[in-house]
């Protein structure tokens, strides 16, 4: 007997109505036809109430109301065929099918890029010894009415995404006071929140605040996410197209980011715009200029992170306007200028397609460049070199200048990256591992004054040992205690299970192995490079990729192992598979790897040269701060070869970025209020998205 299950094949998404911005949107007579828009969801067969899923498990009870409210039942026929319930601002569970569609949406868009499944970070726990663990976290909590405040954020020791509510206090023509906003109704809050989710997930370290530019950065990627994800929505777009003739420069939604929130809260038309402004005196929009000063006088994480959104945007609007350009030329009769009034459906149309090809090229680009962020300490800097780098080896030829866009923008918003000889393309790639291993005998050659014919034989030496290293790690067996910790890890997962690809051999993941195996098999793949890196032969290899592997005449703060003093920790933060480009056009599998070594620091620099000379000082439980560095590794495991080495500036015995992140600590960031020590910022209890969020509503 043939069942319905085989009968008729499965559904590959599932079609969900949601506010296309916010309710406010829905409020304007103008913009009734698009303040509401159908999006596809990947399906998930197995959705329960909540909805709870794969990925996401929605929890609406609101502790200020002492209430908790119906789950959605998205698999309810009534349902599924009408697309979900529709758009409402009273009904608690549209909140909860909003927060779902809107952040699979998001979710899918990062698995896209990177070409792997999302994972979110792990739950640290530390026993009584003190050994840190890290468990399996199955699902993103959300709870849509979780605080009466005007505040949403992501809580990374909770991994769960808090949405607030408040009464409007601001009367205007789009606010009545006494009414509700909720934040969870916001496209671009639930974008936002969930991004900072994702990044989480690849880089925990991104919340550590060791320099001006890592808060602000969560902060703008976070942005440029959600402010792309608007032209995914074509109805809205060809609808904006319409209103700016084309110009997207010009003021539109488009730009904006939680338009009811900022007004409701005070803060004008809009959280953040990033196009340009409306002049206070006038009424009219200016636009915003680049300004490549302005970067020097900017702190705060919100603003500073606007610059590095405005750079983002800038380089999408030159690819835009080149692309367009033949088809203003055409609608204008060679002129370039349009006639008044409106322009033709099918113009809008091309506009639109074209709009929606670049911003998905463009937020691809961003997505796919946290793979090639250095593991800690991200500068704008070392984003923008990331971004080119990971677009060069997935698109070697760049026949619409993509990457130059890019470059140009930054350099007009003053975004440069330290260390680099030009702002040129080539001197922003990331070294391969040919280069780092060129650098280090070039250094060893100058340090011994060896002769041309000696530098010659060196170089073919350590070509020669880094081939081989590279050898074992694909095809030599790794130790048999690295099994045994994989199925005590497959344990703290219990929808893992045990895998039957090889256990020896470094080997990418496959699309097809679940979320919970893939999570147990990076940390067993993890424990073979480690102990890959381990080995003695290679600490000339370790020390090309700017690790410290001997700690013997170095500082006594810098991580080392209890049983052996002289050897440093080594963390192998992460192991994952990168989907990337071959020669041929044909996807390849990568493995990016990420490895992290710490040192203790304190405020005062005497203490840390005292420290610095006693022996076991990096144990000491009442260091101020921990001063991180390592690198990026990016694996090509078909050529058995390191593509990309992606270094932090300094080692971990480098003082001179010790000193540069201690002066950032005591003097440039701000503590989280006037009773609390610039320590409190990097306690494992502290909500850095919380504090940033109640001074920025987002």
């Amino acid at each position: 007997m043939t069942t319905a299950a085989e009968k008729y094949p499965q559904p590959n998404a599932r079609r969900l109505r949601i506010f296309s911005f916010d309710p406010a949107l829905a409020a304007q007579y103008d913009l009734v036809g698009v303040s509401g828009v159908t999006i596809e969801v990947p399906w998930e067969p197995d959705l329960k109430p909540g909805p709870i899923g794969e990925y996401i498990e929605v929890i609406d009870v609101d502790p200020a109301s002492a209430a908790a409210y119906e789950p959605v039942d998205l698999n309810a026929p009534a349902l599924l065929a009408t697309d979900g319930l529709a758009p409402s601002e009273s009904d608690p569970r549209f909140h909860q099918q909003m927060v779902y569609a809107v952040a699979m949406k998001t979710i899918e868009h990062f698995e896209r890029a990177l070409g792997r499944k999302a994972l979110w970070s792990s739950h640290s726990h530390k026993d009584a010894n003190g050994k840190i663990s890290e468990n399996y976290v199955p699902r993103l909590r959300i709870y849509p009415h979780a605080l009466r405040q005007q505040n949403a954020y992501y809580s990374p020791q909770k991994k769960a995404l808090l949405f607030g509510y408040f009464p409007t206090k601001t009367k205007d023509g789009k606010n009545t006071p006494g009414t509700t906003v909720f934040t969870c109704l916001s496209h671009d809050i639930i974008a936002h929140e969930t991004t900072h989710a994702l990044l989480d997930g690849v880089h925990p370290r991104f919340n550590e605040p060791v320099n001006e530019d890592v808060l602000a950065f969560h902060e703008a990627f976070a942005d440029i996410v959600a402010l792309f994800q608007h032209f995914s929505y074509p109805g809205v777009l060809r609808d904006q197209i319409a209103r700016t003739r084309g110009d997207l420069t010009r003021q539109s939604v488009l730009g904006q980011l939680a338009q009811q929130f900022a007004l409701a809260s005070g803060r004008g038309d809009a959280l953040r715009s990033y196009l340009g402004h409306k002049d206070k005196e006038t009424k009219n929009w200016v636009v915003t200029p680049p300004n490549p000063s302005v970067l020097e006088d900017t702190t705060e994480p919100h603003d500073r992170g606007a610059i590095l959104v405005a750079a983002v945007f800038g380089a999408f609007t030159k690819v835009y306007r080149a692309r367009t350009h033949d088809l203003f030329r055409i609608a204008s009769e060679g002129t370039g200028v349009l006639r008044e009034g409106a322009i033709h459906p099918d113009l809008v149309n091309r506009l639109a397609e074209e709009a929606q090809r670049c911003a998905e090229r463009a937020l691809q680009m961003c997505i796919r460049a946290i793979d090639y962020c250095p593991p800690v300490g991200i500068t704008f800097g070392a984003y923008l070199r990331a971004v080119v780098t990971a677009d060069y080896d997935m698109n070697p030829v760049d026949r619409e200048n993509w990457r130059l866009a890019f470059i140009e923008s930054f350099r007009e918003w003053g975004i440069s990256s330290r260390g680099i000889r030009s702002m040129a393309e080539d001197s922003l790639l990331w070294p391969t591992e040919q280069q780092v291993v060129e650098e280090r005998v070039k250094v060893e050659a100058r340090t011994k004054r060896v002769t041309p014919a000696t530098y010659g034989d060196d170089m073919n030496s350590a070509t020669e040992r880094s081939r081989k290293a590279m050898t074992r790690l694909f095809q030599e067996s790794a130790p048999p205690e690295i099994d045994e910790e994989y199925s005590r890890k497959a344990a703290r997962a219990p929808s893992a299970q045990l895998s039957t690809r090889p256990a020896n051999v470094l080997t990418p993941v496959g699309l097809s192995m679940g979320r919970a195996d893939s999570w147990v098999d990076a940390e067993r793949q993890a424990a073979m490079f480690h102990s890959w890196l381990m080995d003695e032969d290679l600490a000339w290899l370790a020390d090309c990729f700017g690790l410290v592997v001997y700690t013997g005449g170095m500082q006594a703060t810098i991580s080392a192992k209890k049983k052996d003093p002289n050897r440093a920790n080594i963390e192998i933060h992460s192991v994952r598979t990168a989907m990337k480009r071959g020669p041929l056009g044909w996807p390849e599998q990568h493995i990016v790897v990420v490895v992290t070594q710490w040192r203790a620091g304190f405020f005062n620099k005497r203490k840390q040269a005292e420290m610095d000379a006693q022996p076991g000082a990096w144990e000491v439980p009442d260091r101020d701060f921990k001063y991180r560095a390592g690198c990026t590794l990016l694996i090509d495991p078909e050529e058995m070869k390191i593509r990309r080495v992606i270094r932090t500036p300094g080692t971990v015995a480098d003082n001179d970025e010790l000193d540069r992140m201690r002066r950032y600590l005591l003097d440039g960031l701000s503590p989280p209020n006037a009773f609390a020590g610039v320590g409190d910022r990097f306690r494992e209890s502290a909500e850095p998205f919380a504090f940033l969020h109640s001074h920025a509503g987002s």
